[in-house]
């Protein structure tokens, strides 16, 4: 089951946070936001299939998110639970942590923002359209 999101990147793009990575739905991106990986995604956390909503609270699932731009691919897997909510209405964050809330779409991410190759994250930084598949196993 997956999710997919369209998105582009932005020039204050840097991809430095060491637990969280995001993609949102505002048209705008400040130098602090330095988990972001895109901005004016045209869907939400909001907006998925409710059956993959319920697939993504399984403990043992196994959810992985894949960000293409500009010729660039990475993958990065983590892990569902049982709190996910999946209700946002502006963004999606990967977390390396067990943490939750509304905005939360994977937990136990094998890397932040600050692992996501560099080549991609340039190509972001320089506002290349983005396609985000989030899918769940």
């Amino acid at each position: 089951m997956e999710e997919v999101i369209q998105a582009r990147g932005h020039e204050h793009v840097s991809a430095d946070h060491a637990s969280t990575f995001e993609v949102t739905t505002d048209d705008y991106l400040t130098p602090a936001g330095d988990c972001i990986l895109a901005i004016e995604a045209d869907r939400s956390p909001a907006d998925f299939d409710p059956g993959f909503v319920a697939a993504c609270q399984n403990a043992d699932a196994t959810i992985t998110v894949t960000i293409e731009a500009d010729g660039y691919t990475e993958s990065v897997s983590g892990h569902g639970h049982p709190d996910l909510e999946l209700t946002n209405e502006r963004s999606a964050v990967g977390r390396t942590s067990d943490y939750v809330d509304d905005r939360t779409i994977m937990v136990g991410a094998e890397f932040a923002a600050e692992g996501f190759d560099r080549d991609l994250v340039d190509a972001l930084a320089d506002g290349a359209e983005a396609t985000v598949t989030i899918r769940v196993e």
